[in-house]
């Protein structure tokens, strides 16, 4: 397939999260909502996570990948009832991908003091490394991306015609997932497997942080049926909306497929958070009530269908 002539848009935040005029937050909110309407995709710049904080988190990457393998999958997160921990490579595999992911990743949570069933709240589990070589650089970054994916969604609501108070409806106790991930070089792949395989974001909003330098995702334009590279470009996040929101929106805000592919032979990191809500909440663009589908029922049935997850775990969820 030839290259593509697609660019997703930068679009500066910095007019919506410090107004100078009364029009200026009104044209982000517009801006997004056109490019969630045609990409389910964009990028951002003046997002208000400071640079320094990104490549702690980068550095905090490249220390945990690094342990002994060993060492990683004592903390795999197919042991414990959270989801948090480290996921193998092979680990996730979608229903009709020829292959495994060749990605490794590590989650992350909230941090609540005991584990509520199914396991989407509870404690996190942390490496054995030092506090600042790891979990204090990571909590620090969690804590600025989840307060990121607060406004994207305050944006969104607008964008719809909502206020901003929408958001006590379905996000008083919101679930914030983190995903560390690590792409292998090209040259321990096997041929025709993805460092990530084409797939949609099952819930809310993702904030994703791409190595600088280090390209290799790619999203799918339905119009133009191709293949659009998103580069990645220091201090620029890429957002894009899941499955969850497009349907909320009644299609308004696309989900779109999107995958990774490593072509270089060095390895890539890369991280995202993504804000969904509440895990017993229901869309709350309908009158209550009528709709019986949960933010919860949602993530259980992506993960049963995503990963190789034991039986007694999947009977739990």
């Amino acid at each position: 397939m030839s290259a593509s002539n697609s660019t997703l848009p930068i679009i500066d935040l910095t007019p919506y999260i410090n107004p100078q005029s009364p029009s200026d937050q009104a044209r982000i909110i517009a801006e997004v909502h056109d490019a969630c309407a045609e990409y389910g995709f964009f990028q951002v710049k003046g997002h208000g996570v400071p640079l320094s904080a990104q490549q702690g988190l980068i550095r905090s990457l490249g220390n945990l990948f690094s342990m002994p393998k060993e060492e990683k999958v004592k903390l795999s997160f197919l042991k414990n009832p959270c989801r948090r921990g480290y996921e193998a490579s092979g680990d996730s595999v979608r229903d009709g991908d020829p292959l495994p992911d060749s990605k490794e990743s590590y989650y992350i949570g909230r941090e609540d003091p005991v584990v509520e069933p199914p396991g989407f709240y509870g404690p996190n589990v942390w490496p054995n490394l030092p506090e600042q070589d790891f979990q204090g650089p990571v909590w620090d970054y969690y804590e600025k991306t989840t307060e990121l994916g607060k406004i994207i969604w305050e944006i969104l609501l607008q964008g719809l015609g909502y206020s901003t108070s929408m958001m006590e409806k379905f996000a008083k106790r919101p679930m914030v997932q983190m995903k560390m991930i690590r792409y292998p070089p090209s040259s321990k792949t096997k041929p025709g497997q993805f460092g990530v395989g084409a797939h949609t974001d099952f819930g809310g909003v993702t904030v994703l942080l791409q190595q600088p330098g280090k390209e290799g995702l790619q999203v799918w334009k339905e119009g133009t049926e191709e293949w659009v590279p998103v580069p990645s470009i220091e201090d620029v996040y890429v957002i894009n909306c899941g499955d969850m929101i497009q349907k909320w929106s009644g299609g308004r805000y696309k989900s779109a497929k999107h995958r990774v592919d490593n072509k270089d032979d060095h390895e890539r990191l890369s991280c995202a958070t993504f804000w969904h809500g509440d895990f017993d909440a229901t869309n709350p663009f309908v009158p209550e009530g009528e709709s019986k589908e949960t933010v919860g029922s949602l993530m259980v049935q992506r993960f049963r269908n995503q990963f190789s997850l034991p039986k007694e775990m999947q009977v739990a969820a």
